[in-house]
């Protein structure tokens, strides 16, 4: 071989080695609103390659998680731009909204740049971040986009809060919004209007999901016209985190915040301590946790605290602390005595344990010790303060065993007892919170809650048992608010077999998306109504006996993100032996990708073959 032969051979090898066959091998063409992959080999035919992410976000119905609920419209066209191209424009009058709109939109920004791949999105360092002033027209680094290369050159997000200052959500907080496009010559203008800063933060994580990258033009894109009227169907949508059972950082906590904001879920119920160990650092009572934690590296100071709820609050979640009672209430409380105080939790670390707790470690407050409630008190005040002005408190409530109680008092009504432990609790809350009943006081179901000495207007009950379980309806048909959170359903930590050296699994089997998807109790319940409004929400949970930071992310993604369409679309369903739609299957899909793409570890769904070959795996 001479010389000119050798390096025309080495610049073909070189040109084909280039080429990244997980991402030039395949072209997409959408044909009858469904993705279809083409081998790619070279432009010789004339025709671009179409990226997978391009045909998915331009096929079909609107890409969007969850969907939206009233009026959607866009065209299947797209444009191109870069993330520098981006500004806000923000209009109102509540200088609480803007600060912390401005705020948002900088997250947004970011995470634009790290699918851009200008730059890597790190959930440890976005608080530190969000903490400092920022102007969103600042620009700091040089765009990608060249006009002759872009569709749009300046792109204004234009964003306006009508009605209301309050960024304290509550059950009476207007969440819906109205997005819309305009499109002059290479400007674009995105516009959100809502009534108040929740439904316009809905409208930018439902701007970015109309946003995605291109890798074939290295650019982002966008839908080229879209207006979408949107509002949820219920107004509290949750998820429940066990910090005791396994020690969880504050970084891992961040991440799954980040991920609740895009599935437009608004409140995290933070399960802070149980009878396994005590990580909150009470100022008023540091004992709790330095006899309570697993380490002094394992906890939750005042500040990790306040980190957590401002990085919750950017992106419209309200942080819901609970400190378990009476029950759930063993190591941490064992110091009392030493103190001066006396027992405050009675049955710690005792065995055999099956006689004196659902599960071991054992210990439960003592009801007859005013010291007890005093301690509650001030976690209570020390909790509200940290988080903020709520309508909703969670006292814990459940799993209340009598037999621990009648070893040290003969009282004939234990049942009795716990009602006084409640409603004494319930009066050191308002005393905590000012002197002001939230409107709700969250318990969870129990037998005990049907003993009806609860005040039923102040009581929201968070139903975790069966979904055939009678107390669904008793708790409706007494007039209770609920909360839904079936173990049947929506507990994540279900299907992993038994923790415990002997005895079955606490649940089983393992709940997919589609069961949390598919799960629609109020329909089954056949609720009218008035009786369908005392259906607050719903709240997926996870108990941790099984789990800690290094799985959470595909414990809980994209499991969770189906809570999320079906609290804030809640799609029809007449039955629920139906399979679930193929374009549910390519959105989720869709989706779980992002997670991935902003840095969650959610677990796949499906070989990436189905993924590339939507239907095909039907």
């Amino acid at each position: 071989m001479n010389l000119s032969a050798f390096l025309l051979f080495c610049l073909i090898k070189s040109s084909v080695s280039s080429l990244s066959p997980t991402e030039k091998t395949w072209t997409y063409k959408c044909e009858s609103d469904k993705c279809v992959r083409y081998h790619y080999l070279t432009e010789t035919n004339g025709e671009k390659r179409v990226p997978f992410m391009t045909c998915s976000m331009t096929c079909g119905d609107v890409n969007v998680w969850p969907h939206p609920t009233r009026r959607v419209g866009v065209l299947s066209s797209s444009l191109k731009f870069s993330v520098e191209s981006l500004q806000l424009k923000m209009s109102t009058s509540f200088h609480e909204v803007d600060r912390l709109y401005r705020k948002s939109f900088h997250v947004f920004l970011r995470e634009l740049k790290q699918i851009q791949k200008i730059e890597f999105f790190d959930h440890a360092k976005v608080a530190e971040n969000e903490r400092q002033s920022f102007n969103p027209e600042d620009k700091v680094k040089p765009s990608k986009c060249v006009k002759s290369h872009c569709d749009i050159i300046n792109f204004i997000v234009e964003v306006h809060v009508l009605k209301s200052g309050n960024v304290h959500i509550d059950l009476e907080t207007d969440e819906s919004y109205n997005l819309t496009s305009t499109l002059d010559n290479n400007n674009m203008v995105a516009k959100i209007t809502a009534n108040t800063f929740f439904g316009a933060r809905h409208g930018l994580s439902t701007l970015q999901q109309l946003i995605w990258y291109d890798e074939e033009d290295d650019l982002l894109r966008i839908l080229s016209r879209f207006v979408i009227n949107d509002a949820p169907k219920f107004k509290y949508r949750g998820l429940m985190l066990d910090t005791s059972r396994n020690y969880f950082s504050v970084d891992s906590i961040k991440r799954t915040l980040a991920g609740m904001s895009y599935a437009k879920l608004n409140r995290f119920h933070w399960h802070l301590t149980d009878s396994q160990s005590f990580p909150f650092v009470s100022k008023y009572y540091p004992e709790l946790a330095a006899y309570g934690a697993y380490s002094d590296r394992e906890t939750y100071t005042h500040e990790d605290v306040q980190e957590v709820v401002e990085y919750a609050k950017i992106r419209g979640i309200q942080v819901i602390p609970e400190i378990d009672a009476p029950a759930h209430a063993g190591n941490g409380w064992e110091w009392g005595p030493k103190k001066g105080l006396g027992d405050l939790s009675l049955c710690i670390n005792q065995q055999p344990w099956k006689f004196y707790c659902g599960e071991p470690p054992c210990g439960q407050l003592n009801p007859k010790n005013n010291n007890t409630y005093l301690i509650l008190q001030k976690l209570y005040e020390e909790l509200l303060n940290l988080t903020g002005p709520t309508d909703y408190f969670h006292l814990g409530g459940d799993e209340v065993n009598l037999e621990c109680w009648g070893q040290y008092f003969n009282e004939t009504d234990l049942r009795g007892l716990w009602c006084d432990f409640m409603l004494q609790v319930m009066n050191r809350l308002k005393i905590a919170n000012k002197n002001v009943m939230p409107k709700f006081v969250g318990v969870w179901s129990s037998g005990l809650t049907s003993t009806r000495c609860l005040p039923k207007s102040q009581v929201a009950v968070q139903v975790w048992g069966g979904s055939t379980w009678t107390e669904n309806y008793d708790l409706i048909e007494n007039g209770f608010n609920v909360i839904i959170s079936h173990v049947d359903a929506w507990y994540l930590d279900c299907g992993f077999g038994s923790w415990r050296q002997t005895g079955d699994a606490a649940c089983s089997p393992y709940r997919t998306w589609q069961n949390v998807y598919k799960h629609k109790p109020w329909e089954k319940m056949r609720l009218d109504g008035m009786r369908k409004k005392q259906v607050l929400g719903g709240e997926v949970c996870l108990w941790t006996e099984q789990v800690d930071e290094n799985g959470l992310d595909n414990r809980l993604w994209p499991r969770t993100a189906a809570l999320g369409e079906r609290l804030w679309t809640d799609p029809d369903d007449d039955n629920s032996l139906d399979p679930i739609p193929r374009e549910v299957f390519i959105r989720m899909s869709v989706f779980r990708n992002r997670l991935v793409e902003l840095g969650l570890k959610a677990e796949p769904m499906f070989p990436k073959y189905c993924q590339q070959n939507p239907g095909e795996c039907e």
